[in-house]
């Protein structure tokens, strides 16, 4: 070897010692949750708030472009966007060689490269009755293969994951084929999601008592610090790989600070005294709107910042959700579930004495507007054109309970049609805008004649009771995870009953609906189907639709490249602080 060749390849180990592209340490972004994160393991967690995390910790195998609109699918991990068969079966990934995860113990003091079997033990985690994955379901019925997998794991009390499974190859060190049971047009959309980003086995097995708490991967950002519940810290990842958008290296902050502050005026207050530098503020709180905004009141929707704040250069980028909120009925409560007429009833009664435009005009301060169709406005396979939501009518609701039997006693209540006392109980957190919400549901059943209770506990709390079928009656919103309807009609699938499907609805013909439809591109005959789907939903009435929120994103004067996703949930690798 000659000399020049020596030093060459002396300078290139001194430079893989050191972080070639070292962000700025100095830079922190600090912003706040509205509510706890659940812990940071990417299978075991469904949450916004921990899937934010992950989304800066773990890198799925594709993303989104950060300056397209409409959102657009780019590479992540991988050389190009997968092949795919003309069928839509097998999908053909690249990983991109010198792709590194954050350094831990676990990997004994070397260098750790991403390859495609941790791709593949972390889809087949999915799969694993230990990890009890509550997003399972996005892929475990897709693959060839993965669900026999976790039959075999549930008897034997052991995922094999050395077991050949037909859906997931790995063809060598960098080349992953992804086989599906049946065509679906969609997984690149699936597999972009934070839940699929890839862990390493030694990682997981070394801290295999509490993997929430232990998160490596090989995104721009690592967990330094976490007080559940209370406050997240996270630091840039030395061994990130390159990335360069709008001409910078991201991530361009060193850290990112995320505080727990549950009430909507304290988190407007850190913001307004720059303890923030980013945050979500819908709905604003009533003591900020008068300074803040002008609202337009012929159409609540038209918004903007008042000349005197806008004069102290505070950003406002304003976006209608990808989301649809609603209240869900359990459909295996003996009293709000079930499939007969009367229990139709009982649900579509309380639909209509719910009171949703005074909700939004009150509670929403008018930045909402009515949910009427399964998939919201800007998701392909959206119907501006249905009403899926029963009128706003009391006098009617009442008549309708009247007519299946659900009788007044002397007591001045409703019974159940056999005579039975009739009470419903549905779960809310202790917040100032859950006690307005709880008024609104008060004052529905108050209308109704009905007993109403509330059950009180943590966000957090309440999101695992639900999974675990304990809960009667709970409100949600689900934003998009990917810009295309089957994202929002799996919500009412059965097979998903437990997990996404929170109600436990279960229709057989909506159900052969929704397989047909995973078959078929976005178009007008999968539009169809869609709108068969939503027949059948406001027919048995498992949810009581909500809104659609506009939110208001604001960022202080310094802070750079400030811009809202429309799917992804942060943006923090992008944004520069420049004060």
């Amino acid at each position: 070897m000659n000399k020049l060749k020596t030093l060459s390849l002396a300078l290139a180990l001194a430079g893989a010692a050191l972080p070639l592209h070292a962000a700025d340490m100095s830079k922190v972004v600090r912003t706040a949750f509205e509510a706890p994160e659940t812990g940071f393991d990417p299978a075991k967690v469904s949450d916004t708030y921990s899937s934010a995390i992950n989304e800066n910790i773990f890198d799925p195998l594709i993303t989104y472009d950060y300056n397209a609109r409409p959102p657009k699918l780019i590479p992540n991990t991988i050389v190009a966007m997968p092949a795919v068969s003309a069928d839509g079966k097998v999908y053909t990934f690249k990983i991109k060689p010198g792709i590194f995860f954050a350094d831990d113990p676990a990997f004994k003091g070397k260098k750790r490269e991403l390859t495609a079997e941790d791709y593949a033990y972390s889809l087949k985690r999915f799969a694993d009755p230990k990890v009890n994955s509550p997003t399972g379901y996005l892929i475990s019925s897709k693959l060839a293969g993965l669900e026999a997998l976790a039959k075999a794991a549930s008897k034997s009390g052991k995922l094999d994951y050395s077991a050949d499974v037909p859906g997931i190859k790995v063809l060598d060190k960098y080349t992953l084929q992804l086989t599906l049971s049946d065509t679906n047009f969609n997984l690149a959309y699936v597999l972009a999601m934070p839940h699929f980003g890839a862990v390493a086995r030694e990682v997981i097995e070394a801290n295999a008592s509490n993997t929430a708490a232990h998160p490596v991967g090989t995104g721009p950002y690592r967990l330094k610090e976490w007080k559940p519940g209370n406050k997240i810290v996270l630091e840039a990842n030395p061994n990130y790989r390159k990335v360069v958008v709008n001409g910078k290296t991201v991530p361009l902050a060193g850290r990112v600070e995320v505080s727990i502050i549950e009430e909507d005026q304290p988190r407007w207050l850190s913001f307004s005294n720059k303890q923030l530098d980013v945050l979500d503020v819908t709905p604003v709180p009533q003591t900020a709107l008068p300074d803040f905004l002008n609202i337009d009141p012929k159409n609540p929707t038209k918004v903007s910042m008042k000349p005197a704040f806008a004069k102290t250069g505070i950003k406002l980028e304003r976006q209608r959700e990808l989301e649809v909120t609603y209240a869900y009925f359990n459909m295996e409560d003996p009293v709000v579930g079930g499939y007969g007429k009367d229990k139709i009833a009982l649900r579509r009664a309380i639909a209509m004495a719910f009171p949703r435009n005074e909700t939004i005009a009150n509670i929403r301060r008018g930045q909402a507007v009515p949910v009427n169709y399964l998939i919201p406005a800007g998701v392909a396979g959206h119907n501006a054109n249905f009403k899926g939501a029963p009128d706003y009518n009391p006098a009617a609701a009442n008549a309708l309970l009247d007519k299946f039997g659900y009788k007044i006693g002397a007591d001045g209540y409703r019974t159940l049609p056999d005579g039975k006392p009739l009470a419903i109980e549905k779960a809310t957190s202790p917040s100032a805008i859950n006690k307005q919400w709880d008024e609104y549901y008060q004052k529905a059943f108050d209308s109704l004649k009905i007993r109403f209770k509330l059950k009180t506990a943590k966000w957090n709390e309440l999101n695992k009771a639900s999974h675990e079928g304990k809960l009667q009656m709970w409100s949600l919103a689900w934003s998009a995870d990917f810009p295309d309807g089957e994202n929002f009609m799996q919500l009412l699938y059965g097979p998903n009953s437990g997990d996404g499907n929170a109600a436990r609805f279960k229709n057989a013909e909506f159900d052969r609906l929704y397989a047909a439809a995973l078959k078929l591109p976005h178009g007008a005959e999968r539009n169809k189907l869609y709108d068969q789907m939503n027949k059948v939903a406001a027919a048995y009435q498992p949810w009581m639709y909500l809104d659609t929120r506009i939110r208001n994103y604001v960022a202080q004067p310094y802070v750079g490249n400030f811009k809202k996703h429309p799917v992804m949930t942060t943006t923090w690798r992008y944004l520069d602080l420049k004060k």
